[in-house]
Parts: C-alpha cells; sequence; structure tokens
C-alpha cells in the first residue's frame, strides 16, 4: 500500500528500523479498520509518514502514523482537548499504534509562504486563544541542571544562568495546555479557517514557554538583534503574554537548545540559539 522512503528517521536506529519495516502493514490495517481509501502520495516529516485518504462518505482526511516517544505519544490527548480550535481536528486514533486519522488540509501552504506579519498575526493569535487547561496526564515543563550537561559546549555562566532560571520558572509553572513546538512550518492552510496548527508537542505550563521556535524560524528574515526583540515584542503583544516570563522563557530554552544542538553536532541551529541566548541574556535578567 506504501513505500516508505529508505532515508527516513534512519536516526532512530535499530528500534526504529523495525518500526519503520511495519509502516506499510500498519497502513494496510488502519486503512481496513477505518475504511479508509488512499488518496495521493505519502508524505514525512522527521518521525511520521502522511498518508492522504478519503473515508467511506468520500471526505478527505489523512492517516498519519507517528514513531511514540514522550514528544510525540501525548498528540491525540491534546489534540482532543482543542477539539479543532485553531487546531488540526482529530478524527480518530489508536494510542497504541500511534495511528492518528485527521482533517486533511493543504500541505503545499503553510505560514513559511505568508508575509512576515500575517505569520506573526497567526501564531501570536494561536497563543492567544488555545488557554485551555492541561487536563491529567500530560509531561511538565520541568528543566534541567545544564551545568551538569554541560562539557565545554557552552560558556559555563550562560549554562548557570540558564539553570537558575529554569527551576525558579518551573517551580511557578502554570497549567495552561501548551505546544513546545509552534512553529510557521506547522501551521497549514485550511477550510473551515484559513490557518490551522499541526504536529503538537503538548506539555502543561505557562504559554510564554512556546515562543522560542517562533524566534528561531525563518530566521534569515531577522534583522539583527533589533529585528529579533521586535519580532519577540510582536509575538508577546498579539498572543497577551507575561513579556517578563516570555524573556526568561527564552532564555532558558536558548541556552538549553544551544548546548543540546551544540553536543549533537547541529551547528545551524546552535548559532542561532547562540544569538538569542546572548541577546537575552545582555540585558539583565
Amino acid at each position: 500500500m506504501i513505500t516508505v522512503p529508505p532515508d527516513f528517521a534512519s536516526w532512530l536506529g535499530e528500534e526504529g528500523a523495525a518500526w519503520k519495516a511495519g509502516l506499510p502493514a500498519l497502513a494496510t490495517k488502519f486503512c481496513a479498520r477505518w475504511d479508509l481509501t488512499p488518496d495521493g502520495d505519502l508524505m514525512h516529516g522527521y518521525v511520521a509518514v502522511v498518508l492522504p485518504v478519503r473515508r467511506a462518505d468520500g471526505h478527505p482526511a489523512v492517516l498519519k502514523l507517528t514513531w511514540l516517544d514522550e514528544e510525540t505519544r501525548q498528540e491525540p490527548l491534546a489534540l482532543k482537548a482543542w477539539d479543532g480550535n485553531g487546531v488540526v481536528r482529530l478524527l480518530d486514533h489508536d494510542d497504541e499504534h500511534g495511528a492518528l486519522l485527521l482533517e486533511r488540509l493543504d500541505h503545499t501552504r503553510s505560514l513559511l509562504d505568508t508575509s512576515m506579519e500575517e505569520a506573526l498575526e497567526v501564531t501570536g493569535g494561536l497563543l492567544r486563544r488555545l488557554r485551555q487547561p492541561a487536563g491529567p496526564g500530560f509531561r511538565t515543563t520541568e528543566t534541567d541542571d545544564l551545568t551538569e550537561e554541560n562539557d565545554g559546549y557552552v560558556p559555563e555562566r550562560f549554562a548557570e544562568l540558564a539553570t537558575e532560571l529554569g527551576a525558579e520558572l518551573a517551580k511557578t509553572a502554570g497549567n495552561t495546555l501548551v505546544n513546545e513546538d509552534l512553529h510557521y512550518e506547522n501551521v497549514l492552510r485550511g477550510t473551515r479557517e484559513p490557518w490551522l496548527m499541526i504536529d503538537p508537542k503538548p506539555l502543561a505550563g505557562d504559554r510564554e514557554y512556546g515562543v522560542i521556535p517562533l524566534l528561531w524560524n525563518r530566521w534569515s528574515e531577522v534583522d539583527g538583534e533589533r529585528g529579533l526583540w521586535d519580532r519577540f515584542a510582536a509575538i508577546c503583544d498579539i498572543g497577551e503574554l507575561d513579556v517578563d516570563r516570555a524573556r526568561r522563557w527564552v532564555a532558558y530554552r536558548a541556552v538549553d537548545n544551544w548546548l543540546w544542538c551544540a553536543a549533537e553536532g547541529e551547528a545551524e541551529l546552535a548559532a542561532k540559539c547562540e544569538a538569542i541566548a546572548r541577546a537575552f541574556t545582555a540585558r539583565g535578567l
């Protein structure tokens, strides 16, 4: 039924290879279970494949088969909680196998293709709208002692400051259902609403936790440090966020991701995170 690209999810190792080998059978199984007919070419991201399908009544949808880990496992729970409010609608799911049946959006049109102004209006609007309290079962915004993880990847003063910030923020974090990976490529053109969010990585915490991906994505359009602060200010204004708390979360997550990317050899994102970390700690916290 489907042919999985050989290089898909190669970084998942042996366990991932076994999962990938089983994807054709899994697609066949859920097309039969949910009475779906394939209706387009297979697509994939980092940890999921997506097959356009039609339901028995002819309505378009997509079958998503995702690798299950702590970030992806709770996606159906979050989609049910948001219930289509600015977010792709969940039509059916199977938690054991990581199978989700979702409404079909236009995957060829995302907020990467709009003006920066429109992209900020839409994503800031999502941050403003999505204030649903997180129910039980979601991850929380726990933070790490970055000094223990730092092996010369970032200057020690950044690891120390971020560790202190993270501990303070985590102790006083709220309980809103947050997507920690909201960015422009994961907001697609819809029909019942102009733009809908996909692929959430949900957790319980502060809305402000979700700001930083909107800074490091579309990075080439950031006009220096002034442009970075202007984008941050626009997100906070449109999203009705606590500016000071957002600034602190950005600083913590910038250092956390800078360290991780440097350790993993992800030089491009590490450089972006370093620039954000330096800008957001330079003014004092």
